[in-house]
């Protein structure tokens, strides 16, 4: 085959904790047998990948293929949009993170590799909406409360990875976390209810956390972002939260708030730490959240 120039392919080599080199390497030969070969351009530091997206981009590249997990993804999706070359551009994933969870939704997992190379050599995509929080974009929830607590666990937390380092640290925070008032609004109304919560997550996908099924009536195509909110609780409430959300079976809790808008703001006192996506940012009130309908194609198989 004849060296494919017109492809980036970004490797973070620190997703999944550097733990999954072997996969990496098998990948990345698999790959040069679908799609010809090819440099691969490794990231060493934290942000790399937005100086490297930008500068493939600038050069005309019209795939990017993206092995890490669902901050590497997130980061080729935000360069890709951010430049404006959403309709251009094919986006490859290929899942060596701890939860790859945007690839549950997607199609895109380890047990059916071969399927996701064959779409990603054809070019053979799904568009899909993109969810935008304040300036940037993101490809599968942003999350606020408890979620934030259990990133900071889990990256003091050495031994465990994937699904069960975010239930043994999820765990652990039931008993630990405060909980936060929030104001919830659609578009950039006030704030119609508050709460005190436990954890809100606004969602473009289905799953978070490595298997939580979070919001499951979320769609990529219909324009719209689904925000699911666990109200605070005592701890043994919690504790039986944390496994019907799990499963995927919250929807009708009392204690749990669904909706489902283009656009929500979301209002608090002071600042608030939020992730997108795994990435944690901080905000002044409000944080703003909105779907960008048809944003991205994305390599899927049938």
């Amino acid at each position: 085959m004849t060296r494919s120039t017109d492809t980036l392919v970004l490797v973070n080599p620190a997703a999944g904790r550097g733990r999954r080199k072997a996969r990496l390497r098998d990948y990345l030969k698999r790959l040069e047998k679908h799609i010809g070969t090819f440099e691969p351009v490794f990231t060493a530091r934290a942000g790399d990948e937005n100086t490297i997206l930008d500068a493939a981009l600038a050069r005309g590249v019209t795939r990017v293929v993206a092995l890490g997990g669902d901050g590497t993804w997130s980061a080729a999706a935000d360069r890709i949009l951010a430049n404006g070359r959403g309709r251009d551009v094919v986006l490859g994933l290929l899942p060596v993170g701890t939860g790859n969870d945007f690839g549950k939704s997607i199609g895109v997992r380890h047990q059916n590799i071969d399927a996701v190379m064959g779409a990603i050599a054809e070019r053979r995509t799904r568009t899909v909406d993109a969810g935008k929080v304040n300036d940037r974009y993101f490809l599968n929830v942003v999350g606020m409360g408890f979620d934030i607590a259990v990133i900071d666990d889990a990256a003091t937390t050495p031994l465990l990875r994937g699904d069960a380092l975010y239930k043994f640290c999820a765990l652990k925070q039931l008993f630990r976390f405060p909980g936060v008032k929030l104001g919830i609004a659609e578009g950039s109304n006030s704030p119609d209810t508050w709460l005190e919560t436990l954890m809100l997550t606004i969602s473009n996908a289905n799953y978070f956390g490595g298997s939580f099924h979070i919001a499951p009536k979320a769609k990529l195509d219909d324009g719209k972002v689904d925000l699911v909110a666990i109200h605070d609780a005592p701890p043994l409430t919690r504790a039986k939260l944390f496994d019907i959300v799990g499963k995927g079976k919250h929807e009708g809790h009392s204690k749990v708030t669904f909706r489902t808008a283009v656009s929500f703001s979301i209002h608090f006192q002071g600042t608030l730490r939020y992730e997108a996506d795994g990435e944690v940012y901080s905000s002044p009130s409000p944080i703003v959240v909105t779907s960008i309908r048809s944003a991205l194609r994305v390599c899927a198989p049938a």
